[in-house]
């Protein structure tokens, strides 16, 4: 028996299922069938990322984060995994945490973990268009691992990890990570590398907070202003 056979007080061998639920309405044990199948795909899904997360490459320079060749879709291989089923399956039930929401006007994107069942760590990102798994690293135990992949995105605008981050600066900003000053680093690491400076000091003017008159012409004054933005963001 595997932990994968023992849910929902119900125990299943060689296919049959044993101590069923008894006393239950036909809507309740239909609800608990439903239930059920859904934590066996996610089982199921989670499983093939398992074998999957092997073939991830060692880079000196990302190094304690593995890689796939590039960005692996997440959408496709739930569809390879589950077939048909795929059609039901919420892609983001697999979620342990968002790591990082940023939010526009017209769109949203995600930086998040999955939690393998060997306890290992998986970053992915999510926009309108798809989701993809961008790298491996560390176990489930503390944030460490965490912060080195934010780091590494920011410092690079996703090019590590074969993204590309554009666009504005968000309005909205969440994190599972609640280290502010960490988190101004990573913004004042993007802004820089994507060139968002001035359109930094536009959305303070337009909040009617910030230097105006100042432009940030060198890190430190950059930071001041990402300091000053993102409690305005932060939700």
């Amino acid at each position: 028996m595997t932990f994968r056979h023992l849910v929902l007080g119900r125990l299943e061998v060689g296919g049959r299922r044993l101590g069923s639920r008894k006393g239950l309405s036909s809507v309740e044990q239909r609800y608990h069938e439903k239930v059920y199948g859904q934590r066996q795909q996610r089982l199921r899904v989670l499983e093939a990322l398992e074998h999957r997360v092997k073939q991830f490459a060692i880079r000196e320079e990302l190094w304690p984060l593995r890689v796939p060749n590039e960005p692996l879709s997440l959408d496709d291989l739930v569809s390879q995994v589950l077939g048909e089923e795929a059609r039901t399956f919420d892609t983001l039930s697999l979620r342990a945490r968002t790591l990082l929401h940023l939010e526009w006007e017209d769109s949203v994107w995600d930086a998040w973990v999955i939690v393998l069942p060997s306890k290992l760590k998986l970053f992915c990102d999510t926009s309108h268009e798809e989701s993809r798994i961008l790298a491996s690293g560390g176990r489930n135990e503390g944030d460490e691992s965490d912060r080195i992949f934010l780091e590494l995105l920011s410092d690079s605008a996703g090019e590590h990890f074969g993204i590309e981050m554009a666009g504005g600066p968000p309005i909205r900003v969440r994190s599972s990570i609640a280290d502010r000053e960490f988190l101004a680093t990573v913004f004042v690491n993007l802004f820089e590398v994507t060139g968002m400076e001035s359109a930094l000091r536009q959305e303070l003017a337009e909040r009617g907070a910030g230097r105006i008159a100042e432009p940030s012409a060198a890190g430190t004054d950059l930071r001041v202003d990402v300091e000053e933005w993102l409690p305005l963001v932060l939700s």
